[in-house]
């Protein structure tokens, strides 16, 4: 067994455990670090534009169980923009619960990418220092969609 299988194991149970609250190491998944060079069987975008509180809620753990379900062989993106962004932020500008802030943060280390759009960004005055370590920036969040949907992610949107 290799070590990412059981750091993904432990996460998940823990994740079962607490409801979402995580606090794992710089566990990552085999494509993190390949920008998905090496192509699991599943790829999935999630639309990220709202700040509430719910909202996120169903969004990060729709990315937990799509991660606990598929493991090494998925692929997840959530593409943040509009008031979704602030999920991003460090710290945000809107009211985000620090729960989800810290399961974002422990899914990214997993292998999930935040991409955070840069029209939203300018927008808000942010540049990469207003935002979290993990977060990628993409020129046009909505384009960053359809780009993913170009080359097979499946799109979902809550």
């Amino acid at each position: 067994m290799q070590p990412i299988d059981k750091a993904r194991r432990r996460l998940l149970q823990w994740t079962s455990a607490t409801a979402g609250l995580f606090t794992l190491q710089q566990a990552k998944a085999h494509h993190t670090d390949t920008h998905f060079d090496d192509k699991s069987e599943h790829q999935i975008v999630y639309q990220c534009n709202k700040a509430d509180n719910e909202y996120l809620s169903h969004i990060l753990f729709s990315v937990g169980e799509m991660i606990r379900t598929y493991g090494d062989n998925i692929e997840v993106v959530v593409a943040c923009f509009g008031a979704g962004i602030h999920l991003l932020g460090d710290p945000p500008e809107r009211p985000i619960a620090k729960e989800h802030q810290e399961r974002a943060s422990s899914l990214a280390a997993y292998g999930v990418a935040f991409h955070a759009c840069k029209n939203t960004m300018n927008s808000l005055g942010w540049t990469e220092q207003n935002l979290v370590e993990y977060a990628k920036v993409v020129a046009v969040g909505v384009q960053d969609i359809m780009l993913l949907q170009e080359k097979g992610f499946s799109y979902f949107s809550w």
